[in-house]
């Protein structure tokens, strides 16, 4: 039996472009076959629906509130994690292995470079991926690509095209990163879904993090899923996610 996570979620607590309550999302995930997720709401530096005006600690206690309602409602056959999405120049990050409590002791981390954060977000045993390297939208006015300063990237993103995803997959290839696949959701309505699959459970986000760094994880993805037939796939197995067919429409900045 494998066991997938979703590793990219995003809750209506935390983050402004979310419509979906924390706790609605724990039966829809476990129908789709998820043995856990990653909550992964935007960091005060993204699309946060915490209130940039308040003291550092009560933003940083609203800005956990999706992951602490989910996890006090999930029950023990469901597994809820703690992440963060951490933004730069409209390039994003998926941190995994801080907490609350880190958050609070860290006031000044909005005010460090890429670098620095990854160096930080190191010390305290956590890992770093770069999300969705490729995408493209109307609020994105350029690619920045960071290899030396992420323990891997994003290589399915189900809220991207497949193209931009198979020039993440081969970008992670020639940089010889490690690979991760989430969904990104923010709603019922994704058609697609992606998470990471491992041969045994994962009780904790130090445990995720452990066991990705050891390869035991799969980045897989799931099509249609509204249709109720389709299963999890490795992400490797599908050459529309795995070879690009168009290249890049923005500027690459390379740090």
């Amino acid at each position: 039996m494998n066991y997938v996570y979703e590793t990219h979620l995003h809750t209506t607590e935390g983050s402004a472009c979310s419509n979906t309550p924390a706790i609605d999302y724990i039966d829809y995930m476990k129908g789709l076959g998820y043995s856990g997720v990653i909550v992964t709401d935007h960091f005060f530096n993204g699309n946060s629906a915490v209130p940039g005006n308040l003291p550092w600690r009560e933003r940083i206690g609203r800005y956990t509130l999706g992951y602490e309602h989910m996890l006090k409602a999930a029950g023990d056959d469901f597994t809820v994690l703690f992440g963060v999405e951490y933004c730069f120049s409209g390039d994003e990050f998926l941190i995994y292995g801080i907490d609350r409590k880190w958050l609070m002791e860290n006031p000044d981390i909005m005010e460090k470079d890429r670098k620095a954060v990854y160096d930080i977000v190191h010390e305290s045993g956590a890992i770093m991926i770069q999300a969705h390297p490729f995408r493209e939208r109307d609020y994105i006015s350029a690619i920045h690509l960071s290899p030396d300063f992420c323990d891997g990237a994003e290589v399915y993103n189900a809220a991207n095209p497949d193209w931009q995803n198979a020039l993440a997959y081969e970008y992670a290839k020639e940089k010889n990163l490690r690979m991760t696949a989430g969904s990104d959701i923010h709603n019922f309505g994704l058609g697609n879904m992606g998470g990471m699959s491992f041969p045994h459970p994962v009780g904790s986000v130090a445990e995720f993090a452990d066991a990705f760094l050891k390869g035991e994880g799969v980045p897989v993805y799931k099509r249609n899923v509204h249709d109720g037939r389709s299963d999890f796939r490795a992400v490797e197995e599908d050459l529309q996610l795995t070879k690009a067919r168009r290249e890049p429409t923005l500027e690459i900045f390379r740090h």
